[in-house]
């Protein structure tokens, strides 16, 4: 397309001279005859105008469209969490890494414990380690993942903390997992000897795990350390807390329970999905129909 401008239109703008220049080679200095213009001017105004691009259709199908499928994502993060990263990976190792504690006798990496009970244990090891030689120290930890049991992440601290025979001796460990309510004693040769197995046996199956179901977790360290020190020291067993006659609550869902929910997931997000793909489609149809 070709548009006739002025001839001073074009001067000022590309001639840095002034207009009294004489210079022949100008364009602007020299004008043109008005029998040459009108030809020109009269094709350019029979030339079509240049096609110009269509307006993309703006719709309230679109927001449908990308709302839903924001929704969508959302559900399937919420029916399907994926956590990145796990705090109770890293402090199940930082305890068998950190060592065992030099100023007290607790590693209280739940954060179960009070301040109360982490002071009446810390004096009631101290006084056992100073008249028997043997040295206790008792754990928390909220999820086990490395481990099958409670039992054999004591064993891997024990193993950690002291690895010679000679180092651990004399030492005994308690571990109480939170989330899976359950506990572990173990020790070396000389601590299970002198606590002895009836013992060992019934307050990991009575104080921890029963008084961790009620998540009195205070109550379950402070009567294991009770029920240790009367064995050590010969005394009578002061006994353990029993089970209540209703069953113990599971921490996982049945069979069916997971069923139903995975039918319900599926249908959800899969008539979320079906939407996500049946708007746009409707709307392009919408759009060609029109024209």
């Amino acid at each position: 397309m070709e548009t006739i401008f002025s001839p001073s239109t074009f001067c000022p703008l590309f001639s840095p001279k002034p207009p009294f220049s004489k210079t022949l080679a100008s364009p602007c200095v020299q004008p043109k005859s008005p029998s040459l213009l009108l030809p020109k001017a009269t094709i350019s105004n029979l030339k079509s105008p240049p096609p110009q691009s269509l307006p993309q259709p703006k719709s309230w199908f679109s927001h449908v469209h990308h709302g839903l499928a924001a929704l969508a994502l959302s559900l399937a993060m919420n029916f399907c969490p994926v956590s990145l990263t796990d705090p109770a990976i890293a402090s199940e190792f930082d305890v068998i890494n950190e060592g065992p504690p030099t100023q007290s006798y607790v590693v209280d990496d739940a954060g179960v414990l009070s301040r109360v009970t982490k002071s009446d244990l810390k004096q009631m090891m101290s006084d056992l380690e100073s008249r028997k030689n043997l040295h206790i120290n008792f754990v928390t930890v909220r999820k086990l993942t490395s481990k099958a049991d409670a039992f054999e992440y004591a064993d891997q601290v024990l193993e950690k903390w002291y690895p010679t025979v000679e180092e651990g001796n004399n030492k005994g460990i308690v571990v109480l997992v939170t989330s899976q309510k359950e506990g572990a004693i173990t020790g070396g040769p000389k601590f299970i000897q002198t606590v002895g197995d009836t013992i060992l046996d019934s307050t990991v199956s009575e104080n921890l795990p029963v008084l961790a179901t009620d998540e009195k977790y205070n109550e379950a360290m402070l009567s294991t350390a009770k029920r240790l020190l009367a064995a050590i020291d010969g005394l009578p067993d002061p006994g353990g807390p029993q089970f209540k006659d209703n069953k113990r609550e599971s921490n996982f869902k049945t069979k069916e329970e997971t069923a139903e929910k995975r039918g319900q997931f599926t249908l959800v997000v899969g008539g979320l999905l079906v939407i996500a793909f049946v708007v746009p489609m409707a709307q392009y149809y919408a759009y060609v129909s029109k024209k």
